[in-house]
């Protein structure tokens, strides 16, 4: 039985944060990185993840995750990685629970319709809106906007898939331009956007993968968009299935489904530890700097796992988000956004009364930023509810 050590020397240890932009005492029963957990599971953007889907619209069953039980997935798998490798579990499970909170409705679907209509000025970036949702838009607290958090905890949120800027950012974003709201927020709190993140949000970063991976599995099969032997030949799904069937030959569907995905989570885990101790192994940090410094990730998957996903990414490209019915979904879905949008930039005073005070003259770069922020905070259903009230001419306007 694994037992637990104290936090190794490469953790962050809350009693070294780097602090909070705004000063506050802290709390006398909660550590930094507990209290900045409870402030993301309080927060409005928090809440609404219950009504933002990942993959299949809000209306189109109960079953399906939505973003909200896809942060608790994730979260879930890192504090398991995290207690392994003698990381900060608080930490990482904040960062879980924070990575989705900028997404916008529908999904991909929605956030391709306001990064193609954003075009004009620079594009839409979840991780941008992300950081801007904690650090401004959630209005809650008497004396500071946004949810003051952590320098580290913020680090995670911008760095959890690598640095943005410098000789180290991963191939293809090389040409991407940094989202200008993350270069303002650097202005004032420098989060080192040339470093990689802490050991504890790249665990994030890598169980938001085995996660996302396996529930597209999961939801796809119960869908129906493939079938069990239309994953034979994917590597890892196929075995794992194969396996299972062999194991238990008169197993049920739905348990054949769950078995072969826990234990696909189970041996996609066992490799990002295993892989991840070897490179711990060999660089031998002796502070969380030393894995920000590192010229490559040290929390990663072995090279084969990492085939692996790409093939299970290439099969769930081809078979689950260019299906047909998907492709029907995520159409109208985008059609609701870029109304949306369309019509609030051109017409401010169609926004609800907090909103429309903000905005400033109709078609302008600063009113269509606020469109933004409105339609990224709103879930599935009332980017529905909206899009009837404002297109629909029988329909009640509130």
């Amino acid at each position: 039985m694994f037992k637990p050590h104290s936090p190794a020397i490469y953790a962050c240890r809350s009693e070294e944060t780097r602090g909070r932009l705004f000063d506050e005492p802290e709390s006398a029963t909660r550590t930094c990185f507990q209290r900045d957990r409870d402030r993301i599971i309080h927060s409005a953007a928090f809440r609404r993840l219950q009504y933002k889907t990942q993959v299949f619209v809000n209306h189109e069953g109960d079953y399906f995750r939505t973003r909200l039980t896809h942060s608790l997935e994730v979260s879930q798998i890192a504090r398991s990685v995290c207690r392994y490798l003698f990381l900060n579990e608080d930490l990482a499970e904040g960062l879980a629970l924070a990575h989705d909170l900028g997404h916008p409705p529908f999904g991909h679907a929605g956030e391709d319709a306001l990064n193609e209509e954003m075009e004009p000025w620079g594009g839409f970036d979840h991780n941008a809106q992300s950081l801007k949702t904690i650090t401004s838009l959630e209005m809650r607290y008497a004396d500071f906007d946004g949810l003051n958090l952590t320098w580290e905890t913020l680090e995670g949120v911008v760095k959890h898939n690598g640095p943005l800027i410098g000789p180290y950012v991963r191939s293809y974003k090389k040409d991407k331009s940094v989202p200008q709201s993350i270069l303002d927020y650097n202005e004032r709190h420098d989060l080192g956007l040339d470093t990689f993140a802490s050991g504890e949000a790249q665990v994030a970063a890598m169980a938001d993968d085995v996660a996302y991976n396996n529930h597209d599995i999961d939801d796809g099969l119960r869908a129906g968009l493939f079938r069990v032997r239309d994953l034979a030949d994917v590597p890892l799904a196929g075995p794992v299935f194969a396996e299972v069937m062999k194991e238990y030959p008169d197993i049920e569907n739905s348990r054949l489904i769950h078995e072969a995905v826990r234990r696909m989570i189970g041996l996609m885990v066992i490799d990002l530890l295993d892989e991840t101790k070897s490179r711990i192994a060999d660089i031998n940090p002796k502070s969380p700097d030393d894995i920000r410094n590192h010229t490559s990730r040290v929390v990663a998957f072995s090279e084969k796992m990492q085939e692996n996903d790409r093939a299970l990414k290439n099969f769930l490209f081809e078979n689950m988000y260019r299906h047909y019915k998907l492709n029907r979904m995520t159409s109208k879905a985008r059609r609701v956004v870029s109304d949306l949008f369309k019509l609030l930039v051109a017409e401010p005073n169609c926004l609800p009364t907090e909103w429309r005070a903000q905005a400033a003259e109709p078609g302008s770069e600063v009113t269509a930023g606020l469109v933004v922020d409105y339609i990224a905070g709103i879930t599935d259903r009332y980017a529905l509810d909206e899009h009837k009230k404002l297109f629909d001419v029988q329909a009640r306007a509130s």
